[in-house]
Order: C-alpha cells, then sequence, then structure tokens
C-alpha cells in the first residue's frame, strides 16, 4: 500500500475539491468529506490502472502560509 498526498479545496459552490499531489492531473470533487476520501481513492485506483502513469520521484514536503 502506498501513501499519497491529497489537497482539498471548497470551490466557490461549496463542493470540496481534492487533488492528489504526487499523480499529475488526479483530481476529484464531493460535498461531504467521506464522499470526497471515497472518491479520491477510486480516482487514484482509476489513475494508477491507466497506462501512461508517470514515474516521479517527487516527495511532498509541506504546505506553508505566507502573508504579504
Amino acid at each position: 500500500m502506498k501513501r499519497y498526498t491529497m489537497l482539498i479545496e471548497k470551490d466557490e459552490d461549496g463542493w470540496l475539491v481534492s487533488e492528489v499531489v504526487e499523480l499529475p492531473g488526479c483530481h476529484t470533487q464531493a460535498k461531504t468529506m467521506d464522499q470526497l476520501l471515497r472518491r479520491t481513492r477510486e480516482a487514484i485506483r482509476a489513475y494508477l490502472e491507466s497506462e501512461n502513469v508517470p514515474e516521479l520521484p517527487q516527495q511532498f514536503v509541506g504546505v506553508q502560509h505566507i502573508e504579504v
């Protein structure tokens, strides 16, 4: 089992949107967090089953807030 980093945002219509950092283009949306987690797992599985999975040696480092 592999661990992935999921970024979560809320869009202007109130939908939760996830993006998997290590898998470019792997994202989904849902109305609830439970639904989002389920759909993100499904999206990851579908992404990994596709023929064009890039091998990226990326490692997510973190998120930092900055004020300007």
